[in-house]
């Protein structure tokens, strides 16, 4: 009989080559052969992705358990966060945020926990996280949340699931808040396992399972949900503006935007009666009509119109909450939502009210009482790392953002035109020698926000490849700058309006009145108090000699905005002389700056910035990048425009 050789000759990579089918690439290959083998082949796969990462085999048997009879619901929101390498800021301002003022039972700030301690140091926490790629946060609300005396406990239970069911412990820190109708708790999660590698959820653990094992604990918490539990929280839904578990069950038994009554059949007695009531709602809301008896016409945009409808009911409560808070009674009729689309659209008014129309993402919004005798409520979208949240009492000023290229973007493309794409601050020179330096620096940070995006490139010499299509980039910018912040907003004035009219320094009221900023006044509310406040003004003005009338008209002194500016910074100049003993200096225009920047001072005239020298101190315009180089050496030189400023000699703020 013939031996069969069953020597075989094993062939090597080469030795030291670890680069070997990475997980990412063998993920790449199968996407590349399903979609060489075309749209049929595809739409044959399950595959997806979703299922790729820690927990894909508990997420995808939970999303398809589905909601067992008796089980309480638990919403969960959940993002994940980039972080950019080294840069701590945006961790450090959302542990700041979840432990603000006023979210306790008590009205106190909130405490960060952890899985064994009652207290986490969030320092501590940020330090870890310095360098992750990512970071989850969750937003955990079970619907009967309002029954816990203490809901840490809950949590603790639910992360240690999450360790079970994802392989690994987590470092993880949460704080409970109670300042809404309905208690809820954030999680941060770090974005490493407990090896330091980098933690990979499954989307549909992230999606399904997590959510399911949180209703898993509240279900064997508070016991299954009763009938009576069942029927209560039904009815309150019967007549809800808003849209509701009942309409999206009429929507999933409506096919063709048709309902028949006897498609009603085989559910529970209490569903029945309550999904019957909820078509009677809808019929008065004008959202479903019985166009024969037991056949119901169904809007095609219920749904959106009904989440509209919540919404608007959501801000009508914030702003009358807002308003109560502030001591502030106003008309509901008078209730108005600021829409930034109507270009051109001025609002003016006094902060009444602030937070967050969106706590996962952290968008703002705004309760303004208006110069027009309205309230309005806006959306802000989500700050900068450099600004600050708006105040109480100030006032501010909103206009709509329009998506548009800027008088800036045009000069950048002028000169990159004659360059081959090409900036820098050089160059600018060269096109233009009359601009300052503090002007062609704001190009140079137009051009550094942009570059944060991806959008420009900055080249080894300091010169900027923006491409000849440097317009189109802008634009592209700017509409992303639209969908995150859809107005632009202005502090008009850091005081109260109370404390404006005999105020030392050059004031809101001042620029209104010499028609700088001009505003259309009501003859009600926050207007009629303004128009109080500007009679005032006028007749302290008269009595300092800045203003004087003739024939029934005030006539204001040549350079009385200036005048008024320079008195307040002289006192305060004085006062922080008398203090510290150092000597006050005057920057004039054309001249030089340097020393530390120690802090910035709000004053009636605007916010000034305090540089130190040896014996001597300055008091100058302030901007916000100043903020990053508290404490530390800068110099500036003084031009039309402002001050353009650079730490030590060669490095800019902001570059």
């Amino acid at each position: 009989m013939r031996e069969i050789d069953d020597d075989f000759d094993v062939k090597l990579g080469r030795i030291g080559n670890r680069r070997v089918k990475r997980a990412t690439s063998y993920l790449r290959r199968i996407r590349q052969e399903a979609a060489k083998a075309g749209p049929g082949a595809r739409s044959a796969s399950s595959f997806t992705g979703s299922r790729i990462g820690r927990g894909h085999a508990q997420g995808a048997v939970l999303a398809g358990r589905g909601r067992s009879q008796g089980q309480r619901r638990v919403v969960i929101k959940a993002r994940i966060v980039r972080i950019k390498s080294g840069e701590t800021g945006a961790v450090r301002a959302h542990l700041r945020y979840v432990q603000r003022d006023g979210v306790t039972r008590e009205g106190t700030p909130g405490e960060l926990y952890a899985g064994e301690a009652d207290r986490a140091d969030a320092n501590a926490f940020t330090e870890r996280s310095a360098g992750d790629r990512h970071q989850f946060r969750f937003i955990v609300a079970p619907e009967d949340s309002a029954e816990f005396a203490d809901m840490k406990p809950f949590v603790r239970d639910l992360m240690r699931q999450m360790e079970q069911d994802l392989g690994t412990r987590l470092d993880w820190v949460a704080a409970d808040h109670f300042n809404t109708g309905h208690p809820h708790t954030h999680v941060v999660l770090r974005g490493k396992d407990e090896e330091g590698n980098d933690l990979v959820i499954a989307r549909d653990y992230i999606a399904h399972g997590f959510r399911s094992r949180a209703a898993e604990l509240i279900t064997r918490e508070f016991g299954p949900e009763t009938e009576i539990e069942v029927a209560r929280k039904l009815q309150q839904e019967i007549t809800a503006e808003r849209f509701t578990r009942l309409d999206r069950s009429i929507l999933r038994d409506a096919p063709s935007e048709a309902l028949e009554l006897g498609a009603l059949s085989g559910r529970e007695p209490v569903w029945q009666t309550a999904r019957i009531g909820r078509l009677r709602t809808l019929e008065r809301m004008g959202l479903a009509e019985e166009c024969e008896p037991g056949r119901w016409r169904i809007d095609p945009e219920l749904e959106p119109k009904l989440r509209r409808m919540g919404e608007r009911g959501d801000i009508v409560k914030t702003m009358h909450r807002e308003m109560a808070a502030a001591g502030i009674t106003r008309a509901a009729g008078d209730y108005s939502i600021f829409d930034p689309e109507r270009d051109g659209q001025r609002l003016v008014g006094r902060v009444v009210g602030e937070g967050f129309a969106d706590e996962l993402t952290e968008r703002r919004y705004v309760v303004i009482d208006g110069v027009d005798g309205r309230t309005h409520y806006a959306e802000l979208g989500s700050l900068r790392a450099n600004e600050e949240a708006p105040v109480r009492n100030t006032i501010l000023e909103l206009r709509s953002r329009a998506a548009e290229p800027r008088a800036i973007d045009r000069t950048i493309a002028s000169v990159a035109a004659r360059h081959d794409g090409i900036y820098s601050d050089r160059l600018h020179r060269e096109f233009d020698p009359q601009a300052s330096g503090e002007y062609v620096g704001s190009h140079v940070r137009r051009l550094e926000a942009m570059r944060r995006e991806g959008m420009v490139s900055r080249l080894a010499d300091g010169s900027w490849n923006v491409g000849r299509d440097y317009l189109d980039r802008a634009l592209e910018y700017e509409k992303l700058q639209q969908r995150n912040n859809p107005v632009r907003a202005a502090v008009l004035s850091w005081q109260r309006l109370e404390d404006l009219p005999q105020a030392l320094g050059s004031t809101w009221l001042d620029r209104t009145l010499v028609g700088k900023e001009p505003a259309e006044l009501a003859s009600t509310g926050f207007g009629a108090e303004v128009e109080t406040a500007l009679r005032t003004r006028r007749q302290w003005l008269i009595e300092q000699g800045l203003a004087r009338e003739e024939a029934g008209q005030i006539r204001f002194a040549r350079n009385m905005l200036q005048t008024l500016e320079a008195r307040e910074l002289a006192r305060t100049a004085a006062d922080i002389s008398a203090r510290s003993g150092l000597e006050h200096v005057d920057v004039k225009a054309g001249g030089k700056i340097e020393g530390v920047y120690r802090r910035m001072l709000t004053l009636n005239s605007g916010r000034f910035a305090l540089i130190e020298r040896s014996h001597e101190f300055a008091l100058v315009p302030w901007r916000p990048v100043l903020e990053r180089v508290r404490g530390q050496m800068v110099s500036g030189s003084v031009g039309g425009e402002g001050i353009s400023w650079s730490i030590g000699i060669k490095r800019g703020i902001g570059r």
